[in-house]
């Protein structure tokens, strides 16, 4: 059975400790990712509002590095569907028409309520927090998970951070239930 294809939307591509696990996730075939260049623009000036010491071509080449490392999650063609869709916050329907574009089955967001499950159901879409999504790759393959966790904490160095301090640091991110089932694992990551 294929892994499932889930859109991330631009809201877990920053902060840039969820993205880095999403993909470490993406990297053990857990699911296969996917996003577009209009997803890529909102995450990226998001970013740079908030930051504007970054340099915005260090974020073009972890665009680039991300589009090259997954060379089929770039979702094109979607823009006249996107004219078509009617959601909450009308500036997602890139988001919600790269998904179907694309073929997934799950938007990754933390934004739920942009996406009404009565808008996606029809289109054999749901939308899940990143927090839910990853409990979920926890549940279907503990292993794959801790070893793409224990990877993301072994890529920090400056500073680099315990077990412990790793899964506190992915509860700031909003990742409370992902964070619980991880504490028995320490030993593992």
């Amino acid at each position: 059975m294929p892994p499932p294809t889930a859109l991330l939307d631009a809201n877990v591509l920053y902060p840039a400790g969820l993205r880095d696990l999403l993909l470490r996730l993406a990297d053990r075939y857990l699911y296969a990712p996917l996003w577009s260049a209009d997803i890529h623009e909102e995450w990226m000036r998001s970013l740079l509002a908030d930051r504007p010491d970054i340099p915005a071509g260090a974020l073009e080449r972890t665009r680039a590095i991300m589009d090259e490392h997954f060379p089929g999650a770039v979702v094109t063609g979607y823009a006249a569907l996107a004219a078509s869709l009617d959601l909450p916050d009308p500036g997602d329907a890139h988001v919600l028409a790269a998904a179907i574009e694309g073929g997934a089955n799950t938007i990754v967001t933390r934004n739920l309520r942009h996406f009404p499950s009565e808008r996606l159901a029809p289109r054999r879409l749901t939308a899940q927090h990143p927090d839910i999504f990853i409990a979920a790759l926890f549940d279907a393959d503990r292993d794959a998970v801790l070893m793409a966790v224990r990877g993301h904490r072994a890529a920090l160095r400056n500073p680099p951070r315990s077990p412990e301090e790793h899964v506190a640091a992915l509860e700031r991110l909003d990742l409370t239930r992902t964070a619980a089932l991880l504490r028995p694992h320490l030993g593992s990551i």
